[in-house]
């Protein structure tokens, strides 16, 4: 008789996949190129800029 069901190489293969998509995900998020990287730099220029136009406006009201 066999029995139908996960066998423990499918649950082993299973797990491994698993493993190697949340180091892949975890590479993605942190590094640096990664996006938190980047969406550190982009909230910087965006400070940046918003610091230039208020010079600007300042100095167009004079």
């Amino acid at each position: 008789m066999r029995e139908k069901g996960i066998t423990l190489i499918a649950l082993v293969i299973t797990i491994i996949i698993l493993l190697i998509l949340a180091s892949v995900t975890v590479a993605t998020l942190t590094g640096d190129n990664g996006i938190i990287t980047k969406a550190l730099e982009a909230k910087q220029k965006t400070e940046e800029a918003e610091l230039d136009e208020q010079l600007k406006l300042a100095r167009a009201k004079c």
